[in-house]
C-alpha cells in the first residue's frame, strides 16, 4: 500500500523535508500545502539571504549540529542545480574595548563548533573592510550568501516531478486517531499516513488545530532592514556583524552584501502587530491580542522592555538607525540610506516567557510539528530535513 504523506508549508524547511521524505520513501505519494497563493512567501524569502558558519550556536545544540551539516549540503545543492551562491567570509567586530571579551568567547565557541576563525587585527580588518571601525575582529571566511527564494524555486521544482504542491490552502483543522490523520482546507480534505507541519508564523496555531497543546507560542518580531544607495554600497566589500548580545537571540544590526550585489543594513527586532506584518500600519486584531493577552508576552516584556524601547525608537526613527549603523561605519550618511522590505520572524516563547533558541520537533501520534526554526534554518534546512525525516519515520513505525 502507497504511504500517503502531507506536508504542511511549501517554506524551504518543508521543500527540503518533502525532498528527504522522498528519498527515504521513493513510493511514497507526497502533498505540499501551503497557506498562501506561492512558495516562500514569508520567512523563507524575506531574509538577506546568509549562508551562515554556525559560530554563534551553542555546541551540541540542535542549531550547532546541523548548521555545519547543512552548509555543505547547501552549497553542494547549489551547485548541482545551478542556483547563484558565493562565499565572502564576514567580519564581526568590536567597537569598544569592553566587547573584546565577548568577542574572545564568540571565537572559542566557534571553534568547539568546528569553524574556521580567527582573531585579526584593526589593521588586518582594514584589509578586508576599509570603512568598518573597530578595536578588534573576526573573520570568518566560511560564511557566504546565497537566493534561498531560488532554493525554494528548485526544491519545488523538483518536488512536482513526483508529488503535489497545492497553494491558497489554509490548513482548518487536522483530525487525528492512533494511524491516520486527516487534513482539512477550505476544499480539500486529504487523507494521510503521517503529516509533518512546517507552519513557521503559523505553526503553534496548526498544531492546536491538531489537537496537540504545543508548549511554546509563536510571537511576531518584524526585522526591518535599510539598503545602502548605490553610490554608498562601495563602503562594504562582504558581511560586517557586530559583537552578539549573547542573552538576546538576535545578532544586531549588521551588513550584507547580497547574492544580487545590494547592501542591506539590519535587521531590527520590534514587535509586530501581525504574524504577516510586514509595515507598521498592517495590523491584525486577533493576533494583536492573542498577544496581549497571553501571560507570557508580559514576562517576556518585563525581561526586556529596554531592549523593546530602543528596538521601536530605531525602527520610527531614521537618525537613531542611522547611528546605530554608524558603530560599525562612521563614515555613512543620512543619504546614503533608504527603506527596504522587512521580514517577520517567528519566535517561539516558553510558558515562562523565556525565548526558544533552538529548533523544537514535536510528534503526537502522526503528526510532526515543527515549532520552532530559527536562524540558521535556511542555511541547516538539508540537515534539518533529515532529522525531521527521521523523527518522521520513527512515529510512521509506531502508529
Amino acid at each position: 500500500m502507497t504511504t500517503r504523506i502531507v506536508i504542511i508549508g511549501a517554506v524551504i524547511i518543508g521543500l527540503a523535508t518533502a525532498r528527504s521524505v522522498a528519498r527515504r520513501l521513493p513510493d511514497a505519494r507526497i502533498t505540499i500545502l501551503e497557506k498562501a497563493d506561492r512558495i516562500a512567501a514569508h520567512q523563507s524569502g524575506h531574509n538577506s539571504g546568509v549562508l551562515h558558519s554556525g559560530i554563534y550556536y551553542t555546541p551540541g545544540s540542535m542549531r550547532a549540529r546541523t548548521c555545519r551539516t547543512g552548509l555543505q549540503l547547501m552549497e553542494s545543492y547549489c551547485d548541482e542545480h545551478g542556483i547563484p551562491w558565493k562565499r565572502c567570509g564576514k567580519v564581526i567586530v568590536a567597537t569598544r574595548e569592553e566587547e573584546i571579551p565577548r568577542l574572545e568567547k564568540l571565537h572559542q565557541r566557534g571553534l568547539d563548533n568546528g569553524v574556521d576563525c580567527h582573531r585579526i587585527t584593526p589593521e588586518e580588518l582594514k584589509e578586508y573592510e576599509p570603512h568598518v571601525h573597530g578595536v578588534a575582529a573576526l573573520h570568518v571566511p566560511s560564511t557566504g550568501v546565497v537566493d534561498y527564494v531560488g532554493v525554494c524555486k528548485s526544491l519545488a521544482e523538483s518536488h512536482r516531478q513526483h508529488g503535489e504542491l497545492l497553494l491558497n490552502q489554509r490548513v482548518t483543522a487536522i483530525q487525528t486517531n492512533q494511524s491516520h490523520a486527516t487534513v482539512k482546507t477550505h476544499d480539500e480534505s486529504i487523507d494521510a499516513d503521517l503529516v509533518i507541519v512546517c507552519g513557521g508564523l503559523h505553526a503553534d496555531r496548526i498544531a492546536r488545530r491538531a489537537g496537540a497543546s504545543p508548549p511554546v507560542r509563536i510571537l511576531p518580531f518584524r526585522g526591518e532592514y535599510w539598503k545602502l544607495k548605490p553610490e554608498a554600497a562601495a563602503l562594504v566589500r562582504g558581511l560586517i556583524y557586530p559583537v552578539p548580545d549573547p542573552a538576546m537571540p538576535f545578532l544586531g544590526v549588521h551588513f550584507t552584501r547580497t547574492i544580487h550585489d545590494e547592501v542591506e543594513a539590519g535587521p531590527s527586532a520590534v514587535p509586530a502587530l501581525s504574524r504577516e506584518g510586514y509595515r507598521w500600519r498592517d495590523v491584525n486584531l486577533v493576533d494583536t491580542a492573542q498577544a496581549l493577552l497571553s501571560l507570557r508576552s508580559w514576562k517576556l516584556a518585563a525581561r526586556w522592555w529596554k531592549n523593546g524601547a530602543s528596538e521601536i525608537h530605531r525602527s520610527l526613527s531614521r537618525n537613531q538607525a542611522l547611528r546605530s549603523m554608524r558603530h560599525l561605519l562612521p563614515g555613512l550618511k543620512a543619504g546614503d540610506i533608504e527603506r527596504a522590505p522587512a521580514g517577520v520572524r517567528a519566535q517561539a516563547v516558553d510558558v515562562g516567557g523565556n525565548l526558544v533558541d533552538d529548533f523544537l520537533i514535536e510528534a503526537e501520534g502522526p503528526v510532526v510539528h515543527v515549532l520552532n526554526a530559527p536562524s540558521p534554518a535556511a542555511t541547516a534546512s538539508l540537515a534539518i530535513a533529515d532529522l525531521i525525516t527521521d523523527r518522521a519515520l520513527e512515529q510512521l513505525e509506531s502508529c
